[in-house]
């Protein structure tokens, strides 16, 4: 590193050698098609390689959150929570926006390049071992993906740190994700939704039964707003196990209000919170640090997960439990990244997170140039998420993103707009097909008045590409040390 704190090539070329060396591995978030059985997704595989790096998993206190949607959030709002009350907190999530090192934090911070090098540096013989013996067997099922490495990562970066806590996301699904051989001190699943229904199940009961694969024996699974079918699918499986289960609303209760009147109508809203079982967690009006109303679920979630550590002698005090929902941030959920014009990145890429964002934009007194930028992967609900979009913009611009194989070609998502739209009262029209996400953000925005509003939606892939471009920064800007 330099005097001036600017990272030298040879410093830079390390970490991205580093990062390259991850991404080499198979990496099913990038495939035309997500795999999802035994055969491709081995937690024993997982479990080989945790043992090879002197299991970092044992030992260290783990809260695992899976769900359709929301389970990034309530992973962002129960770090904070527990970072307020004075706790050295591990996430490891997935995937990232702009920065592989996006998916393990430690307090918030990003793993340092330095860091990340010396970390994969300790990965590395382990995996060329299990290489070895995948082609002296001549099977290539042996080698670890990309997805086991970056959650092996993280937990080696937990250690090295000597975290209180870790919080860690369920990449796809539940039942075969790798995250799922952690021993936890508490489960929790933000929501029930359909999405990815090829590998998880056609049907809500059935991909309830997938997210339930990460319940465990006597360890306490808290459950977001969830429909009767769902619930009874995971509450069989947890009465199998042993897991008691605190379930909204029966063990506790939510309510989102808006923005006060003094604020803007883009302010995040307020959440209000009770649980009887644990008064000294009651919320009334206390400010959310993410915007839409479903984030005041994801934030009683995150509420309730922390009273259960605290059950358990984990210490948060009410002021806190307070500081911690307003001070959370999470980048690409319905983040507005500029104002006059009104500029809103979101990953919404189901239908249940489309209609959150579209919820959102109802409350916007914005009534003229509303302009969509949209992108979606081809196993999604792409009719579905349009539906819930269309009706909140003028006009849209229809491109796809470059990062991976499961873009849906421009061209193919402005027939399925037209299929989507039949019948919608007023739904926006398109005004171009650009298969440059770059170009075509730059022509929606073009000429937007200052009293316009834009959203970029329906991947995180096309938020990844579009968000250094948005927001000033060059995709060449690594992580400092």
């Amino acid at each position: 590193m330099s005097h001036d704190g600017a990272l030298s090539p040879q410093f830079v070329a390390a970490r991205d050698a580093a990062v390259e060396f991850l991404l080499g591995r198979i990496n099913y978030e990038k495939s035309p098609a997500l795999p999802y059985d035994q055969r491709q997704l081995k937690l024993d595989r997982m479990r080989t390689l945790l043992a090879h790096l002197g299991h970092p998993d044992r030992g260290m206190p783990i809260v695992h959150i899976a769900g359709t949607k929301g389970k990034g959030s309530v992973a962002a709002f129960t770090a904070s929570i527990l970072r307020e009350a004075g706790y050295d907190v591990g996430v490891y999530s997935s995937p990232h926006l702009e920065f592989l090192e996006e998916r393990f934090t430690v307090n918030g911070q990003l793993c340092p390049p330095g860091e990340l090098v010396a970390l994969v540096d300790e990965l590395r013989p382990a995996v060329m071992q299990m290489d070895a013996e995948a082609a002296a067997t001549g099977d290539r099922s042996l080698r670890p993906t990309f997805f086991e490495l970056t959650t092996a990562l993280a937990l080696l970066l937990f250690r090295r740190r000597r975290v209180d806590i870790t919080v860690l996301e369920v990449g796809l699904g539940g039942r075969l994700d790798s995250t799922n051989v952690c021993q936890p001190v508490l489960t929790a699943i933000s929501s029930i939704g359909y999405d990815h229904t090829k590998q998880l199940g056609e049907t809500l009961p059935e991909i309830a039964r997938e997210k339930a694969g990460i319940v465990k024996p006597g360890v306490p699974l808290v459950l977001g707003p969830l429909a009767a079918e769902p619930y009874e699918a995971i509450a069989e499986i947890a009465r199998t196990r042993g897991a008691r289960i605190v379930a909204t609303p029966r063990d506790y209760c939510f309510r989102y209000d808006g923005p006060a009147a003094q604020e803007p109508w883009h302010a995040p809203g307020r959440l209000t919170y009770d649980r009887p079982a644990a008064a000294s967690f009651a919320l009334e009006g206390t400010p959310l640090g993410l915007r839409g109303a479903h984030q005041a679920a994801n934030a009683a979630v995150a509420v309730t997960i922390v009273s259960e550590l605290c059950e358990q002698g984990w210490l948060v005090s009410h002021d806190a439990l307070r500081r911690g929902i307003a001070a959370t941030r999470l980048p690409g959920r319905i983040e507005i990244v500029r104002e006059a014009p009104l500029v809103v990145l979101d990953v919404a890429h189901n239908v249940a997170s489309a209609a959150a964002l579209a919820e959102f934009l109802r409350r916007s007194p914005v009534q003229r140039s509303r302009r969509l930028l949209f992108a979606a992967t081809r196993d999604k609900d792409v009719r579905g998420i349009i539906r819930e979009l269309a009706p909140c913009f003028e006009q849209a611009w229809l491109t796809e993103y470059h990062e991976a194989a499961r873009s849906v070609p421009a061209a193919e998502l402005a027939s399925l707009w037209d299929e989507a739209t039949a019948g919608i009262p007023a739904p926006a029209q398109v005004a171009a097909v650009v298969p440059d996400a770059e170009a075509a953000w730059r022509a929606a925005a073009a000429n937007l008045p200052p009293d316009g509003l834009i959203a970029a939606t329906g991947s995180f892939f096309l938020i990844a590409e579009l968000r250094p471009l948005v927001t000033g920064r060059l995709p060449s800007e690594a992580p400092s040390a």
